[in-house]
């Protein structure tokens, strides 16, 4: 409910020796033209240790509370032999004014004053106890006689810039900070005006002159303990730590950089000609959420790199900022800016806000105008996705949505993201709603599991797999082939019965196959003849597995099903890679062919028979038997007898039954004399051309 951002306290060290030169020098006498010739211009000057600090940190806080105004507090500690609090946490104290003003009191550090190195840990023990103290919303929550009120947290930032000597004086404030909070919490027990601090980030800013090399590493965040966590900052003085106040910015309050690019502007000493300047700007990251869901942000930081004119662009260019994203200016055209279909508003800053190009757009907008920004782009119609508008004196950057707006007509179901796409599965999804409607519950207490729950179960089986387009899918094109395999394999458990019934889909498959029956196969779109049968049935074979697997774990019974698919595939994974023999004799008898493969069509060939087997099996059975003798007597005539037959006449006569059957038995392997068939058909005629010798 409190965040780290609720509440920052920021430390400055008031030691003398921030009395010394940053060595950064700055050009006092700007003015080129209209110097009368002879005169030296005017040196640059150095500012010190302590005036980039306080500028850096002032900065800091104009860009937080132009963009948060209420909910983000800051509150300003100068730490010397004493500390002096600069502001509260109270609303009419957190503004610019204040914290000027009381700092203007406290001045330079004294050069008389002595150096003393402790003095820092006066102003971390202030610091600790601000954020004991609660904020005003805080006060209201923590006090109200709601349930929530117990469950507020107390946890903010502290950030001290102060010049440390080496990394063991670095450890030791960070020990300090842990009792200082230890105590605190203690004395926030007995007390209803304090809280205790839940957590606390703690950011030591080690502050060093330009172009001096430090004796402190820095150091990531670090958990000291559960209330603690600590980072180590080293930053050379001047415009860099300026910019290392401006990446804490961002980093703790989730700031986004914009930098809008081409802003067409008349130059200032010379009135006819214009130029185009850059302008950085500081908002909330929701305003780039769309951008970044679709990495059209990535893309357009890189635009960034080198900059591209003047102004807050500079700040990109010396690699403070290479995180900004670029957008282009539109010259405005009307000043209706409601018309827009807008889905999102937040605060803006400029980041150097006393700039000429940022002094510019600022009163431009100020004055009722609105600024459209585009996305640049190598190729392809322009996208308008953000516009700059003041409202009540405040500059918003409004979130223009980019895709088709609600005012309009609605947009055809064929017209996706890719492109027109005229192959939706539009009748299934029908199905699919129709067969997926929730109604009311009765009895929802008295049941295991909430019908809710059950609903989301059901809806997360039958999406496991379920292909958008017509295009991608067999099996779904042949549910005639497959009922009720799809239907049973989305339930939560298969009983016996269903597994039964899902077999002999899978054995459906396995005869349309065999008959190579052809497949539909969508052919929107395609060209040429497609792909061959038997590629089609691989992929048939390859989607019904995944369709199977994605539900194998869900019960038994589905892995019992899985189990039946692996095996009926197997004829086919041994054929696979070679090309498709025809069902004859020719084939069987070639030699270059598998011996399995061989042995496979031996079984799909005599497979039809066996329903014909199965009844000469039982007619054989049927033969009425004598009932076995008394006493059994062991000799070599009993031997392989079954009653009065023997093995030899009972498989005889199942052959004879056989070739019965399948064609009209030759006249001459009929047994019986009355059936024989004669050589000599004319022998006894009474002939005289027929003579025998």
């Amino acid at each position: 409910m409190y965040p780290h951002s609720h509440k920052t306290v920021i430390v400055l060290d008031h030691d003398p020796h921030l009395l010394t030169s940053s060595k950064q020098s700055t050009e006092f006498d700007v003015l080129q033209k209209g110097r009368a010739p002879g005169i030296i211009p005017l040196a640059p000057v150095t500012k010190t240790l302590w005036t980039a600090n306080v500028e850096a940190a002032i900065e800091f806080a104009r860009i937080i509370w132009d963009i948060y105004p209420c909910d983000k507090l800051i509150q300003f500690i100068v730490s010397d032999s004493k500390s002096s609090s600069l502001n509260s946490w109270a609303p009419n104290e957190q503004n610019l004014q204040q914290v000027l003003l009381n700092l203007a009191q406290v001045g330079p550090p004294s050069k008389s004053a002595k150096r003393h190195e402790d003095n820092i840990l006066i102003g971390l023990n202030q610091a600790v106890q601000c954020l004991s103290e609660p904020s005003i919303s805080q006060h209201k929550l923590r006090t109200s006689m709601t349930e929530i009120a117990s469950e507020v947290l107390n946890r903010g930032r502290i950030i001290c810039l102060s010049p440390i000597k080496s990394d063991a004086y670095a450890r030791k404030l960070c020990d300090s900070m842990m009792n200082f909070i230890h105590q605190q919490n203690k004395l926030a027990a007995n007390t209803d005006n304090l809280m205790p601090i839940h957590h606390c980030e703690f950011h030591l800013i080690h502050v060093t002159p330009f172009g001096t090399e430090s004796a402190v590493s820095s150091r990531g965040q670090l958990e000291l303990s559960t209330c603690l966590s600590s980072e180590v900052h080293v930053s050379q003085s001047g415009k860099y730590i300026a910019a290392k106040m401006l990446q804490l910015a961002q980093k703790h309050f989730s700031l986004a950089s914009t930098t809008v690019t081409g802003i067409p502007m008349k130059e200032e000493q010379n009135a006819s000609s214009s130029a185009n300047y850059d302008v950085e700007l500081f908002h909330s990251m929701d305003a780039h959420n769309d951008m970044i869901k679709t990495g059209m942000a990535d893309y357009l930081r890189t635009l960034t790199q080198g900059g591209s004119a003047e102004g807050g662009a500079m700040i990109a260019r010396d690699g403070f900022n290479p995180e900004t994203v670029t957008l282009k200016w539109c010259t405005p055209k009307s000043n209706t800016a409601e018309l827009h279909h807008c889905i999102g508003a937040y605060r803006v800053t400029p980041v150097d806000v006393n700039g000429r190009p940022s002094l510019c757009l600022t009163n431009f907008l100020l004055n009722g105008r609105a600024v459209m920004l585009e996305q640049p782009r190598k190729s392809g119609l322009k996208v308008m996705s953000h516009m700059l508008a003041s409202h009540g004196g405040e500059i918003y950057i409004h979130v223009l949505s980019t895709s088709r707006s609600i005012l309009e007509d609605p947009p055809s179901i064929s017209e996706g993201c890719g492109g027109r796409v005229t192959d939706y599965r539009i009748n299934h999804f029908g199905e699919y709603m129709r067969d997926n409607r929730l109604a009311p519950a009765t009895d929802v207490n008295e049941q295991e599991e909430s019908p809710l729950n059950r609903a989301k179960g059901q809806l997360e089986r039958t999406t496991r797999m379920w292909p958008m387009t017509i295009s991608e899918t067999i099996i779904f094109n042949m549910i005639s082939h497959l009922d009720p395999l799809p239907s049973f394999i989305t339930k939560e458990r298969l009983e016996d019965d269903d597994v039964i019934e899902c077999k002999k889909a899978i054995y459906h498959l396995v005869g349309t196959e065999s008959r190579n029956e052809a497949l539909p196969v969508a052919t929107v779109g395609a060209r040429g003849k497609g792909p061959k049968r038997d590629e089609q049935y691989r992929q048939m074979w390859s989607e019904l597995e995944q369709l199977i697997r994605s539900h194998a774990e869900s019960s038994d019974g589905h892995q019992q099903v899985l189990e039946c698919l692996l095996e009926c595939k197997k004829p086919d994974e041994i054929k696979l890679g070679s090309k498709k023999a025809h069902h004859d004799k020719q084939t069987i008898k070639d030699e270059k062919m598998d011996t399995t493969s061989v042995s496979w069509k031996e079984v799909d060939r005599y497979g039809k028979a066996l329903e014909k087997d199965k009844q000469d099996q039982n007619e054989v059975a049927k033969v009425k038997e004598e009932p076995p003798p008394k006493k059994f007597k062991k000799s070599f005539t009993s031997i392989g007898k079954i009653g009065s037959q023997s093995l030899l006449s009972i498989w005889k006569n199942k052959m004879n039954t056989l070739h019965s059957q399948r064609h009209a038995e030759f006249a001459g392997r009929a047994e019986s004399l009355t059936n024989q068939a004669q050589l000599y058909i004319h022998l006894n005629e009474d002939s005289g051309d027929i003579k025998l010798k």
